[in-house]
């Protein structure tokens, strides 16, 4: 299902978007974490049973990829995201586990057009990640560059 372009206009603060689930697979946390991560309580079973999380959990950056992926989706519109100079106040807040189901909840906390590029705008938004159990895992405030939507005959 293609969804509708959004643009700046689009994400006025206190707007909300959800989306997912995204399923966690051992395999993936596995796979993430041997080429990114590998310590072993994301890549080795028996270790992470006997350390302090008491068993496998994904890398923190593999769950920042999943929120990305559900962003992408979710949030941006591919015919109007532009980029992001970065983001703020990232936080793991608990495990991500093995058969967990990620939700992205994002709300729209500050919208302002740009003074120097007026065909744009900068969006700030908080995200948090929630587990099938509606906890958040994770939780970071991006800010996107947004394009405005065009003028008629653009």
């Amino acid at each position: 299902m293609t969804r509708a372009p959004r643009y700046f206009e689009d994400y006025p603060p206190g707007a909300m978007f959800e989306g997912g689930p995204i399923a966690v697979t051992e395999a993936d946390i596995i796979d993430f974490a041997r080429r990114f991560d590998p310590q072993d309580m994301h890549v080795d079973a028996h270790k992470a049973a006997q350390g302090e999380f008491g068993g496998l959990i994904a890398s923190g950056w593999h769950t920042a990829a999943l929120m990305m992926r559900l962003f992408t989706e979710h949030f941006l519109s591919q015919a109007s995201s532009l980029a992001s100079p970065g983001i703020d106040e990232l936080r793991w807040l608990r495990p991500v586990r093995p058969g967990d189901a990620l939700n992205l909840r994002a709300a729209v906390l500050t919208a302002r057009r740009s003074g120097s590029k007026p065909d744009r705008g900068l969006v700030t938004s908080l995200i948090e990640v929630l587990n099938q159990n509606g906890e958040a895992v994770m939780t970071l405030k991006p800010v996107s560059i947004i394009r405005c939507r065009p003028l008629a005959g653009d």
